[in-house]
């Protein structure tokens, strides 16, 4: 599906600018409110672990896409997109209220976007 796909690539481009923030990069303006341009050590560490958040969101998509098939993804896969869906629903809006302009110009549209890819890959797997 590809939804699915267009779900996973957005959902890898935000995984890879968490690993730029992650190394201390300063693309703090797009992220967490935009308070900090590099991020400080311990939001460092929320990024990383954001990564890896993302990149099981990506095999979720993907397998409820039937992109993937992966036996231990199949019962939930559903479920989980459903909860990625809501979590980008509410992201979005958090990112709309966010005092970055970077991060309301280009990460609310993607939060939005990606929001609705899980969201009919859920309905449609």
């Amino acid at each position: 599906m590809i939804i699915a796909w267009i779900g996973s690539v957005i959902f890898l481009a935000l995984a890879i600018l968490s690993i730029l923030l992650a190394m201390g990069l300063p693309y703090g303006e797009f992220a967490m409110g935009g308070k900090y341009k590099v991020m400080p050590k311990q939001m460092r560490v929320a990024c990383a672990i954001s990564v890896l958040i993302q990149l099981v969101a990506i095999m979720f998509i993907l397998q409820a896409g039937n992109v993937i098939s992966i036996d231990a993804l199949e019962t939930s896969a559903k479920g989980v997109c459903y909860f990625f869906a809501f979590y980008l629903i509410v992201n979005t809006f958090m990112n709309a209220l966010s005092k970055s302009k970077k991060e309301k110009l280009v990460m609310t549209p993607l939060a939005f976007l990606t929001a609705i890819c899980f969201l009919i890959t859920a309905m449609n797997g």
